[in-house]
């Protein structure tokens, strides 16, 4: 009876975590929709920033290609609005687990995660795409009429920064993973021959078939890997001795 009772009481635990996360998520949710608004809102000054620095003209085929930039631009908005948001909800669901000194230190992810997310945006959106977009363009110079609709500029925009917001996120996701003694610097560096592999082949999928710019392309994602192996032995080193010193 005694037994039943312990598992009645853990599958109610269990029922009000999720109760709770979904309550988190859900706001996270609402937050979304209302930075999409905004962004729906101010798409023409956000749009017009864009376009600021195009030296060619951008066109429309259709009228639904229109409503596509909006839904891409205020997509984008929502995103970098919600993501310190979620990531704040995440640490304050899992926080109540943690020691006085994890909880501390796990709260510096938040701001760090949105930094990263934006770095990897504006690296993709000022280095890497001029550099793909200027060697395309230098490949149709004389050979085709050039009309670039609007719609496919913004979808190659995105095809171009979101990955790299997202490579920019790996040196703290290892460390994150290193400080729950999920992966190690050891095992980082031992992979690092299929990491790199990886990595050239994910290069070469957001490049141009042209050996320079996939070089480009992956040469960045391979120093972030590199900085992901360092900040983990940070990390492990410091998970090393606090297990030292408790036992």
């Amino acid at each position: 009876m005694e037994e039943k009772t312990n598992q009645e009481q853990e599958v109610m635990d269990w029922t009000e975590h999720l109760g709770e996360l979904r309550k988190r998520l859900i706001w996270s949710l609402i937050i979304f929709i209302i930075s999409f608004g905004a962004g729906f809102f101010y798409v023409e000054e956000i749009y017009r920033f864009i376009e600021r620095d195009v030296s060619f003209t951008l066109t429309v085929l259709g009228p639904f290609e229109i409503i596509w930039i909006y839904v891409i631009i205020a997509t984008v908005t929502g995103l970098l609005v919600t993501l310190p948001f979620l990531a704040f909800q995440l640490w304050s669901f899992i926080s109540p687990g943690l020691t006085s000194h994890e909880r501390k230190v796990s709260l510096l992810y938040i701001p760090a995660i949105f930094i990263l997310f934006l770095l990897g945006l504006l690296f993709g959106y000022f280095i890497i795409k001029d550099l793909i977009l200027n060697f395309l363009l230098d490949l149709a110079d004389g050979l085709v009429n050039e009309m670039f609709t609007a719609n496919n500029y913004f979808r190659f925009i995105l095809q171009i920064t979101l990955p790299f917001a997202i490579f920019f996120e790996v040196p703290l996701i290892a460390m994150f993973l290193t400080s729950l003694g999920i992966i190690s610097p050891g095992f980082m560096k031992k992979t690092r021959k299929y990491a790199y592999l990886i990595l050239v082949i994910l290069g070469t999928m957001l490049s141009p078939p042209d050996f320079i710019l996939q070089l480009v392309v992956a040469v960045p994602l391979i120093i972030l890997y590199e900085i992901s192996i360092t900040m983990s032995s940070i990390v492990y080193r410091r998970r090393v001795k606090k297990l030292g010193e408790e036992t």
